[in-house]
């Protein structure tokens, strides 16, 4: 019965599936065009015109005002050279968009679930089979560990034909290797499971789909905007940031990083994503196993 219900899941969310896959890969695209356009066009022109890198910084980045200090951090912080070419495609699996999808994806996935199930009315329909409330749960997992590879070889797959497109893979200096980006979809599907997780867990004490898209939104933006600040007032909010998932997404270590299998923080950080994920998981079991289901509205 669990895997009938896995197929079903799979249907119902094909066109959503698709519509995400798509989104990534056509990112991913776009910002190697966006990659080239800055390391081979805009960078040789200032250097001919004998403008450094560093006053191209100070004008966009702008270090010394807030805005400027903020866009550094959502790109990577002081470690990302914009000369770079494998640092500013990195960017990419960072930016607040990507970030959006796929929080959106897992959130809305995870929020329907449970509370969705049930503000439909369709959840005793469901329990009115030969299924246990154990197995719902097992099925929603496996759905996460099916689709989630997809959305991450979506991603992938559009850095390697977006840098290949763009002749960025067969530079003479600086040239990027779509391999190196591989390591870095173990952060992302860790991300995405560290959302479902969290979010199964409000799903499964709540009966309605507005209320636990807002307080996951709510909860997440905040974690966004607490890990962005506590970069740039490090003495303030600072020891804040550690206790959001953003803080442990780091794709760009792995990226950089070319030892990043002895790379203990790099693990370190993994295993919180996970961590988190396995937690909301079991809390929304326990929840939704010993709850009464409200009737619908």
């Amino acid at each position: 019965m669990t895997r009938v219900l896995v197929l079903k899941l799979l249907r119902d969310i094909r066109v959503a599936w698709i519509v995400v896959a798509v989104l990534l890969f056509l990112f991913q695209l776009l910002w190697s065009r966006i990659t080239s356009r800055v390391t081979t066009e805009i960078l040789p022109a200032l250097q001919r015109a004998r403008l450094s890198l560093e006053f191209l910084q100070a004008i966009v980045l702008k270090p010394n005002e807030m805005m400027g200090q903020m866009v550094q951090a959502i790109i990577g912080g002081d470690s990302i050279e914009l000369d770079r070419p494998g640092d500013m495609m990195s960017i990419s699996y960072v930016h607040p968009l990507t970030l959006t999808i796929l929080c959106m994806w897992a959130l809305g996935r995870a929020a329907n679930a449970i509370a969705g199930e049930i503000d439909r009315g369709t959840m005793e329909l469901l329990l009115a089979q030969p299924i246990r409330r154990t197995q719902i749960i097992l099925a929603h997992l496996a759905v996460d560990t099916i689709v989630f590879p997809c959305l991450c070889a979506a991603m992938w797959s559009g850095t390697y034909f977006g840098t290949l497109w763009m002749g960025l893979q067969d530079l003479e200096h600086g040239s990027i290797d779509p391999a190196r980006f591989l390591p870095a979809l173990l952060c992302v599907s860790g991300l995405l499971f560290s959302v479902s997780g969290v979010t199964m867990g409000i799903s499964s004490l709540g009966r309605s789909r507005a209320r636990v898209w807002g307080t996951a939104i709510s909860l997440f933006l905040g974690m966004f905007l607490v890990n962005v600040l506590g970069q740039m007032w490090e003495d303030w909010l600072g020891w804040l940031r550690p206790f959001t998932i953003f803080y442990h997404y780091r794709p760009q270590g792995l990226i950089k990083n070319v030892d990043w299998l002895a790379d203990g923080a790099i693990w370190f950080h993994l295993g919180v994503l996970l961590g988190v994920g396995v937690l909301g998981y079991l809390f929304a079991w326990l929840s939704f196993s010993r709850r009464d289901l409200p009737a619908p509205l």
